[in-house]
């Protein structure tokens, strides 16, 4: 096999892997991102439907994969499982415990399809990263993984909260919209109150309890460099 052709199905590959993991692709995005022609891809693309992947045009807008299509497990690089089995690391000093239960749910799945050469060499590496004792490993929130949920389906959250700044408890019905991590390695939701009427940040080791209700709302026309940006010259308390 020549080097062409070995360039081609790796492209091939990485295009299934990237369509498995966005739910739409133009084709000027693939294009840049392998650094071809759109016609490349176009030719690419044709010769994924030949050989039976279920792809096709969404909206007119881009390439999607048919809803229900799984690819068989990808075999990391060597390279990538170490990216991960380093980050495992920083994520079990997390102040979330349902972050770490999902990233270990997630990292040992990704564990049961490394080859046998790369799952010893990972397990060497496990035993030889060590977080610094500095870093508190106190738990204080169970939250992060239904916000995060909430957040992408837009659906409304009830939260009982207790202000930092007025030491008070009361009931929010907020519309999660981004989530921020702090130097202090605490998570915060950024989220729009309806009891405020207005954008608020919220600390989630002051979330006493959380529930994800039935009612969804609009996206919201707000980014996230904007907010921040404001939040410098005005920072507003829940």
């Amino acid at each position: 096999m020549n080097n062409i052709d070995t360039k081609r199905i790796s492209r091939l590959t990485a295009i299934l892997t990237q369509l498995q993991s966005k739910r739409i692709l133009t084709s000027t995005t693939l294009a840049e991102k392998f650094d071809v022609s759109v016609r490349t891809i176009y030719r690419d693309v044709k010769v994924l439907e030949r050989a039976g992947v279920p792809i096709y045009m969404k909206d007119g807008k881009g390439y999607s994969l048919m809803d229900g299509y799984r690819i068989p497990p990808v075999m990391f690089t060597e390279d990538e499982a170490n990216a991960l089995i380093t980050i495992e690391q920083v994520v079990m000093k997390s102040s979330d415990s349902s972050l770490i239960t999902a990233y270990s749910g997630a990292i040992n799945k990704i564990k049961a399809v490394l080859s046998y050469s790369t799952k010893d060499k990972v397990e060497l590496l496990e035993n030889r990263i060590a977080v610094s004792p500095a870093i508190p490993n106190a738990i204080t929130s169970n939250s992060l993984t239904v916000i995060q949920n909430a957040l992408t389906s837009f659906k409304v959250l009830d939260i009982t909260y207790k202000s930092a700044s007025k030491n008070e408890i009361t009931k929010r019905s907020i519309e999660p919209f981004a989530l921020y991590y702090t130097l202090q390695e605490n998570w915060s939701l950024i989220a729009y109150c309806r009891l405020r009427q207005d954008y608020r940040m919220f600390n989630l080791d002051k979330i006493i309890t959380v529930t994800q209700i039935n009612t969804s709302f609009k996206p919201h026309e707000l980014t996230l460099a904007s907010y921040l940006k404001d939040k410098e010259k005005n920072f507003r308390y829940p």
